[in-house]
């Protein structure tokens, strides 16, 4: 593996360990506020189960559950789950 090959890998590895996922960032607002799971389950309207495996990662939130925790914590779904601002959509 040449220098260049190594380097253009460690720098895709150390982006991707500073992206958060969106499980990640659902447990950092709630943190955040200072609740647990069981709380933010209940103001949720899910499980504390429910709550862990997204923050895990263990759960794909629905549409529903996503626009839900949207509006609880006031962020954007772009946010959430990882859309970046000015992203470029390939010409047709």
């Amino acid at each position: 593996m040449s220098i260049e090959s190594f380097c253009l890998t460690y720098n895709k590895i150390r982006v991707i360990e500073m992206e958060s996922t969106f499980g990640e960032k659902v447990r950092n607002l709630r943190e955040d506020l200072d609740i647990n799971q069981t709380q933010l389950g209940k103001e949720l309207n899910m499980t504390q189960r429910k709550i862990s495996y997204i923050e895990c990662g263990k759960y794909e939130p629905s549409i529903e559950d996503i626009s839900v925790i949207c509006n609880f914590f006031k962020v954007s779904a772009d946010y959430l789950i990882g859309i970046k601002k000015g992203y470029a959509y390939p010409e047709r």
